[in-house]
């Protein structure tokens, strides 16, 4: 049976019942500790992030394969591109107290699945997908294949810019709200009246669920189901574009890609303001993935 959820009056939208040690602090369930990222540009994507937003990676990072850099929270894992692997943003994963309470419940959903990973990953043991085919990883605090700057993130207090959302497209937002509630017991916070979006939060990280449809892209390239953006929280929005100023002077291969210029990439920005209500500011990385920014509340 699915846990309740709690419809909000102000807003219609829903809320987590939250279990009495929930109060006060104590961490919930379910931790959201990477996203993903696929490009042939990865050790570039690295030195962007690193450079930009002051993440950080391990002393044993090589770069011959997969790059990770991190917030003191969230890693954000850049994998390199192989052949018939579409690159830009690709999945999230989350660390749980205990998957397989995780896969017990999502065995109770038709279409949803998982499968082992091989040793290799350093921060994920499970990939699973929601009912609607949205892939996401799964981890345990005890399992042994953990490495590199999710080791790192245990010690490390969370950076001044540091990843706060990350954005999924789909077509059940409601039902997939659901589900993640459920199995992975985030909490869902209000979203102001008139915003369709789902906001589900591990207490510092949120998973932003978006609906999807075929005319909101009427003037631009459709897009898929699946991940849209990720989000980034500074400590000043006007602070961040002076260092991009001053970033693409020292190393022009930094540079972020243009988010707005012509029509249909000003038809895409419109309908990313509009989609992203929390986002100050918007931006793209040099191998295209895009990014909202935020000033510090």
């Amino acid at each position: 049976m699915h846990r309740p959820l709690l419809a909000s009056r102000a807003t219609g939208r829903y809320d987590v019942k939250r279990k009495p040690n929930d109060a006060g602090g104590t961490p919930l369930f379910a931790k959201i500790n990477h996203v993903a990222i696929v490009s042939e540009r990865y050790a570039l994507l690295a030195a962007f992030y690193q450079s930009l937003f002051g993440m950080t990676t391990s002393e044993k990072t090589r770069t011959n394969r997969a790059i990770t850099v991190g917030d003191g929270y969230v890693g954000l894992n850049i994998n390199p591109r192989k052949a018939g692997r579409p690159a830009g943003l690709d999945h999230f994963g989350v660390e749980v107290e205990d998957v397989e309470a995780v896969l017990e419940r999502l065995r109770q959903y038709p279409g949803a699945d998982y499968v082992q990973r091989p040793s290799t990953r350093p921060f994920a043991g499970i990939t699973a997908n929601d009912p609607d085919g949205n892939v996401f990883d799964l981890s345990q605090k005890q399992m042994a294949n953990r490495a590199g700057v999710y080791v790192d993130n245990e010690q490390a207090a969370q950076h001044d810019r540091h990843i706060s959302h990350v954005a999924v497209r789909t077509m059940r937002p409601d039902e997939m709200a659901r589900f993640y509630v459920d199995v992975l017991q985030l909490s869902e916070q209000n979203a102001k009246p008139g915003d369709p979006n789902h906001y589900l939060s591990d207490g510092k990280m949120t998973l932003m669920i978006m609906p999807w449809r075929i005319k909101n892209y009427l003037g631009t390239s459709i897009l898929p189901t699946g991940m849209d953006h990720v989000g980034f929280t500074v400590e000043s929005v006007e602070k961040l574009k002076e260092d991009v100023e001053e970033l693409v002077g020292v190393n022009p291969v930094l540079n972020p890609i243009p988010v707005g210029k012509g029509k249909e990439s000003a038809a895409r920005l419109d309908l990313l303001k509009h989609q992203c209500p929390i986002g100050d500011y918007f931006l793209s990385d040099p191998d295209f993935t895009m990014i909202a920014v935020r000033g510090r509340h």
